[in-house]
């Protein structure tokens, strides 16, 4: 039997459990299972299903058994913000109300009513999103006060998923920090916001660092799977893990999926004035370092559209479409708030570009054309953004993840920027997930060691 390392990787709309292992000094994937993961309506409120995935990540661990592999360890990262709180005798108090629902709408503002905004930034370093946990608690408290009296442990879906693997209690760093609630310079929670939204501190466990074995299986799953794992903990933020699998070191990256998150690894939190007008935020990275980026709306949009079009049409589909239509121009903010959680995304593009005197996309090539030539337009200001407050300039752009398959936006921006776009390895957040748990158990040495890693094992293209 093959020994394997698994990596589980939940995005928004599905995940994956792909087991890693070395083969002639190169990193081998193998996609042992794949699953849906979705939004549900759960009492009256847009909830992950936390159970089904713990199912799905458990078959995914026997399908690596029945396809001849040996597990040693496996590590599970997934989205930012969202949580679950469990009582006293840790069982789960909430739903996983997921961060598109309409529970925190206008709650950012009204806890700047009692704690400033800059004061906020200056206290975390965090970029504000409506969605923050900090806001989603906030709304909690506010609808069903006797939940967080009763509740003992606060845990993100990831803490949650590793607690249900080993009945460890953990809340893990790089994740941690997307709550608008950990102090940017002594990576521990702020009992000044927790007590400005009037939740008690010791709910929070003190967050642990990526890189670390967290415990066994318990008992019953050692019997349930017919196996013994360690559960390591990963950069449990997707990316966190993501970033960690860039294979260049001096480069500005996107990490393009659902979301495009486009930033610079620094040693510092960086919470100036100037970064604080541009919302950029200082999420925590795996070995110690900062991911000072932004959060730009990402390819949600073409999801949208592609789910309104009956899946008519595939993600490649679009592409070619939209080199079809070099003579329709129409640019939107993709970080318009409308977009974020739509009725439906083709009104929206298409209302917006009404609004603002523009030509109206109505063929699937033209939205798709709109949708792209406005992403590349963000991340243009976002890269000038990024040199201006770093103080310096950087010759490439690096993308990885889904969306760096999309030849379109990579010609394009290498255009726009006049910088060269290198793209790949696709599944990013995977790798990182899998070299942190080969950091953990003495197989890869440094950061160095783990980017030459993915350098001789997967091809890497350029656009210039």
């Amino acid at each position: 039997m093959q020994k394997c390392k698994l990596a589980v990787d939940i995005g928004a709309s599905s995940g994956c459990v792909i087991a890693g292992y070395m083969n002639d000094e190169r990193l081998q994937l193998d996609e042992v299972h794949r699953f849906h993961n979705r939004m549900i309506e759960q009492n009256g409120h847009l909830c992950w299903d936390v159970d089904t995935l713990f199912f799905e990540i458990k078959k995914g661990i026997k399908k690596s058994l029945q396809q001849g592999y040996q597990p040693t360890t496996i590590g599970i990262d997934t989205w930012a913000v969202d949580f679950v709180l469990l009582d006293q005798h840790k069982e789960r108090l909430t739903d996983a109300v997921a961060y598109r629902d309409h529970r925190t709408d206008g709650k950012m503002e009204e806890v700047f009513q009692t704690i400033s905004k800059h004061d906020i930034y200056k206290e975390t370093g965090i970029q504000f999103q409506p969605f923050n946990t900090i806001y989603q608690l906030y709304a909690l408290k506010q609808e069903s006060p006797e939940v967080l009296d009763a509740a003992q442990y606060f845990l993100m879906i990831p803490d949650y998923l590793h607690y249900l693997f080993t009945g460890r209690l953990s809340n893990e760093y790089t994740n941690a920090t997307t709550t608008q609630l950990l102090k940017a310079d002594t990576k521990n929670w702020s009992e000044e916001l927790l007590q400005a939204i009037d939740i008690d501190p010791k709910l929070f466990q003190k967050p642990m660092q990526p890189g670390q074995v967290l415990g066994e299986l318990t008992d019953e799953l050692q019997e349930e799977l017919d196996c013994q794992l360690q559960v390591v903990l990963p950069g449990t933020h997707d990316t966190a893990s993501a970033v960690m699998a860039v294979p260049r070191q001096d480069t500005i990256y996107i990490s393009s999926g659902t979301w495009s998150l486009m930033g610079v690894e620094l040693d510092q939190p960086m919470s100036t004035p100037k970064a604080y007008d541009y919302n950029f935020t200082n999420e925590g990275g795996v070995n110690g370092s900062i991911r000072f980026l932004k959060n730009i709306m990402g390819l949600w949009m073409i999801q949208g559209v592609k789910r309104e079009w009956n899946h008519v049409y595939s993600y490649t589909d679009f592409v070619n479409l939209a080199y079809q239509e070099e003579n329709f121009h129409a640019i939107v903010d993709v970080n318009d708030k409308r977009f974020l959680r739509p009725h439906r995304m083709t009104e929206a593009i298409q209302t917006y570009c009404q609004e603002t005197n523009q030509s109206v996309p109505t063929t699937a090539g033209e939205l798709a054309k709109c949708i792209f030539d406005s992403l590349v337009e963000s991340y243009h200001k976002v890269a000038e953004q990024i040199e201006e407050l770093t103080g310096k300039t950087y010759d490439s752009i690096h993308i990885i993840g889904g969306g760096s398959k999309n030849h379109y936006m990579n010609e394009k921006l290498a255009m726009k920027t006049n910088k060269s776009i290198f793209t790949g390895p696709t599944e990013a957040t995977a790798l990182g997930n899998l070299l942190a748990q080969f950091s953990a158990t003495g197989e890869l040495s440094s950061v160095q060691a783990s980017k030459q890693l993915i350098q001789q094992s997967f091809p890497i293209d350029t656009f210039s």
